[in-house]
């Protein structure tokens, strides 16, 4: 039987999720049977059938006595606001797949746990590596998992983009610094006019407006996952008025001499070869759209690649934030419930 899986947050991430589930040519032995989101589940059918942008449902959605209807099948739906109101273990659920973003540190995200549910899988990476047993990016650490853990993070979009590049670089090149700024499209919170925000002054500009600076933690979230890098990323973020697809200016300095040539011809290999499902590689001329609904982690702009000196290269990296990240952590579930099945036999 096919493990049943709740998702708490049906947002962008949450509803690409489902969809990527439903999508995927891989056969996967996980199965959505409870939403839990405040929105009331008119509209919560309605922005399933219909996404501004990745398309219409590829199937018919319907709704009805608190249940949403995929091509038939229905699946549970409750407007719960905080963990413990919803019966997770009446629901018989495996994994809580976590997606609302409101739980970051480990007693909030322990409350999922105490109300019944068995394990998470977050959609984050948690206030801190502290905050989780594992935090995951396919591909590279997958391995890792034992089936023990219960609270799993499957980083972010832009750490699973940028990682496997930047491990295949240090392992064939030796990164000895790093610098990535993230040019990332426009997300909810920020307001479409201005408006107030609880924290970040820049974040109370209007987000189709402006080109708007904001703080990231991808460089923290880049040495929890290759430690050997500790203390020489550094990272910024841009917000750019675009509504998906994003990309990453990623300049590195190299222990050994190389040129474009041979950088491009490294990542063109790894995207034909280890790490064809995780990064792509093209050379054309592109434009961010080109790489809506693309469902890899990163795709390497050959065209753009740039040395300077013998030391020092600059590549550019596109990505869908939402597409790609939500086919990684279906890969994280299914990875991981693999583990935890063959744990309990």
């Amino acid at each position: 039987m096919p493990l049943r899986l709740a998702i708490n947050g049906y947002g962008r991430i949450g509803r690409c999720f489902l969809r990527a589930l439903l999508e995927s040519p891989v056969t996967h032995n996980l199965q959505v049977v409870a939403i839990n989101e405040p929105a009331n589940l008119e509209s919560m059918a309605y922005l399933t059938r219909y996404d501004s942008t990745h398309g219409r449902f590829p199937g018919q959605v319907d709704f009805g006595y608190g249940q949403l209807l995929i091509d038939g099948r229905a699946i549970s739906v409750s407007h719960a606001r905080s963990p413990e109101e919803v019966d997770w273990r009446a629901l018989e659920i495996d994994l809580i797949v976590e997606s609302s973003g409101c739980y970051g540190r480990r007693p909030e995200l322990a409350r999922f746990l105490a109300a019944g549910g068995p394990r998470l899988l977050l959609s984050h990476p948690g206030f801190s590596a502290s905050d989780v047993d594992a935090t995951i990016v396919n591909g590279i650490n997958q391995h890792t998992l034992t089936g023990n853990e219960r609270l799993v993070s499957a980083a972010s979009c832009t750490t699973n983009a940028i990682v496997p590049i930047l491990d295949l670089l240090d392992r064939e090149v030796g990164v000895e610094q790093a610098l990535l700024t993230t040019l990332h499209s426009v997300m909810n919170d920020q307001p479409l006019i201005d408006g107030y925000h609880h924290d970040d002054l820049r974040r109370t500009r209007s987000a189709m407006q402006s080109i708007i600076p904001v703080s990231t933690g991808l460089a923290r979230g880049v040495e929890r996952l290759l430690p050997q890098l500790t203390g020489r990323v550094q990272a910024k973020a841009i917000r750019v008025p675009t509504l998906n697809v994003s990309a990453i200016d990623l300049t590195i300095s190299t222990q050994r001499p190389v040129s474009a040539g041979e950088i491009n011809a490294l990542l063109a290999d790894a995207a034909q070869g280890p790490l064809a499902k995780l990064i792509a590689y093209s050379a054309a001329a592109h434009a961010s759209i080109d790489f809506n609904h693309d469902p890899h982690s990163a795709i390497i702009d050959g065209s753009q690649t740039r040395t300077s000196g013998p030391h020092l290269v600059n590549l550019f990296v596109w990505f869908d934030n939402e597409w790609g990240f939500a086919n990684r952590m279906l890969e994280v579930a299914d990875y991981w419930s693999q583990r935890w099945t063959q744990e309990s036999c």
